[in-house]
């Protein structure tokens, strides 16, 4: 039973696609106090019995398909579930789960200190709303605002390594000592005991990159025992892509933590033609007993901070440390040659290539004539060299420049898709002026562009990608699937019209296609438009369902 009063409705006629992987057939589908409570034979088959119930809402859905809803592996909602009660971006493609907490930066568990230095060094990804408090401190403390705020979507967390390492170590380039790695890990049992999935990493920001191997092991060691699973973003997605995706398979294997593979992509010209080098690393893993999953999101470009790109030695000793250096003629002499020549840490040991850098979203309003623009083609503007702009903007919204990087390779993102242990994130970035269209189209351009126009997944294998296996990977066992008695997340759409309309310059525009979301059985999205519904919770990890 749910605790929301969810409609008794009856779906007539849908073409049901389960989840299961077979081929779809047309049914009809009872849903009763927020679960499924009976599925009709296929109606295909002859002297097939229908069902019906005189006080359901019956929606006609004869032609449109019936999903199980939507799971989104990799987003950046953390602070828009507590904020945003529509939640378009998400409700209207028919997400129904978000995965947060990702990339090894998060808001709990904090203390009094960090928390404000995590607010103003991920304010790019997730904005700074004013309406939120910031009490909480605890993993069990945040997962109860959600749950007494209600939200749109559904959560499952994940503890970020790199809040945590900053709790403990803070933000210094150096190894834990030994009593301090065991506060990390004490920090990461009772996160995991309060509701966590598994833990986060984000090996290209500080500080969660000053981690070395062992001390990944240690704190996945403790999450395993949990019964959780390791998702990082790992060291090198550029130059040093094989070698860093090898080293989280050496994680997993050592510390006998399942890893899934978040946004797993070969980007950057070096990569280009080489998922299969991934894949097969991917493929010999798991036949070692080695249990991986990955992500991905359907398109070239990235998205992060503008600050991501600076080298980690640059990023040491919090925002104001970091803005400090910037203004020294002779550091910023050192950080130019490094982005510029060498590449940087922070951005994957790749030359950074200006024209591919384009301004998403800012914090202070007067730099909004920013955004929509390359550094490089501001600074053919302005008459000055790339790198001048790139410190000057950093300073001047303290950080807070959220961009695009335009660095993906096509036959990368259809070979990393057809793999049999691949599913669905939109690592969807919601706040700026021009987010990246993945926030608002990931599931229809799953469904549309890459099924029914490409025909790169059929669309019974596309729902497993985007909701079954999702489903099982997190341990939601009473989810992903459509079976009676499974909690009624559903998304019902048009598989002849399903498409995204986000684009690079309109990234927040909404689908078409989908026509209801359901959400533990209350309507979401009715006939193509969102209701006042927020039957959302944060979900709870395997350690605290024990």
């Amino acid at each position: 039973m749910t605790p929301h009063a969810a409609p008794e409705i009856l779906l007539r006629g849908a073409l049901i696609l389960d989840g299961s992987g077979a081929a779809p057939g047309t049914a009809d589908v009872l849903l009763r106090d927020g679960v499924i409570a009976a599925v009709s034979g296929r109606l295909e088959t002859p002297g097939a019995r229908r069902l019906d119930s005189p006080g359901a809402r019956r929606i006609e859905a004869d032609g449109l398909a019936l999903a199980p809803g939507f799971i989104d592996m990799h987003a950046h909602s953390d602070l828009a579930v507590l904020a945003d009660g529509d939640h378009l971006a998400k409700t209207l493609q028919g997400v129904t789960t978000e995965v947060i907490g990702q990339d090894g930066l998060s808001y709990a568990p904090v203390t009094d200190e960090t928390t404000t230095i995590i607010r103003q060094q991920i304010a790019g990804w997730n904005g700074e709303p004013a309406e939120l408090d910031f009490a909480w401190r605890s993993v069990g403390e945040y997962l109860a605002e959600i749950d007494s705020r209600g939200a749109a979507t559904h959560v499952a967390y994940l503890l970020p390594q790199g809040t945590i390492r900053m709790n403990v170590v803070g933000t210094e380039n150096r190894a834990a000592t030994a009593d301090e790695l065991a506060r990390m890990r004490e920090q990461v049992a009772r996160g995991m005991a309060e509701g966590a999935f598994g833990l986060s990493s984000g090996l290209t920001y500080v500080p969660g990159m000053f981690a070395a191997t062992d001390e990944l092991v240690a704190l996945c060691e403790v999450v395993a025992g949990h019964g959780g699973y390791y998702s990082p973003h790992q060291r090198s997605y550029g130059a040093g892509a094989l070698a860093a995706y090898q080293e989280m398979v050496e994680i997993g294997a050592r510390s006998g933590c399942p890893v899934h593979l978040t946004h797993a992509t070969m980007n950057f010209p070096e990569n280009r033609g080489r998922a299969g080098e991934l894949l097969s690393l991917v493929d010999d893993a798991i036949a070692r007993g080695v249990d991986i999953t990955l992500d991905s999101y359907p398109y070239l470009p990235g998205s992060t901070t503008l600050s991501a790109l600076l080298p980690s030695r640059a990023a040491t000793g919090g925002v104001e440390a970091t803005l400090e250096r910037l203004t020294d003629a002779d550091e910023r002499a050192r950080i130019t040659h490094q982005v510029e020549v060498l590449g940087s840490d922070g951005c994957h040991g790749v030359p950074v290539d200006w024209t591919g850098i384009e301004i998403a979203g800012v914090r202070h309003d007067h730099l909004r004539d920013r955004v929509g623009r390359t550094i490089a083609d501001l600074a053919a503007t302005e008459h000055r060299p790339p790198a001048d702009v790139f410190f000057d903007l950093l300073i001047q919204d303290r950080l807070g420049t959220s961009i695009l990087q335009h660095v993906g390779d096509e036959e990368n993102v259809r070979t990393v898709m057809r793999h049999a242990r691949h599913m669905g994130g939109s690592d969807g970035i919601l706040v700026g002026d021009k987010p990246h269209p993945r926030g608002a189209g990931t599931f229809a351009r799953y469904l549309g562009h890459y099924v029914r126009e490409q025909g790169v997944l059929s669309l019974a294998e596309a729902v497993v990608h985007l909701c079954a296996r999702p489903a099982q990977r997190l341990g939601l066992r009473d989810r992903g699937t459509i079976a009676e008695g499974k909690v009624a997340d559903l998304v019902l759409f048009d598989p002849e019209t399903i498409a995204d309309r986000a684009t690079i310059d309109q990234p927040r525009l909404a689908p078409t296609g989908i026509h209801e979301v359901l959400s533990e059985g209350m309507p979401v999205v009715t006939e193509g438009v969102r209701t006042d519904a927020r039957p959302g919770r944060a979900l709870r990890g395997p350690a605290w369902r024990r």
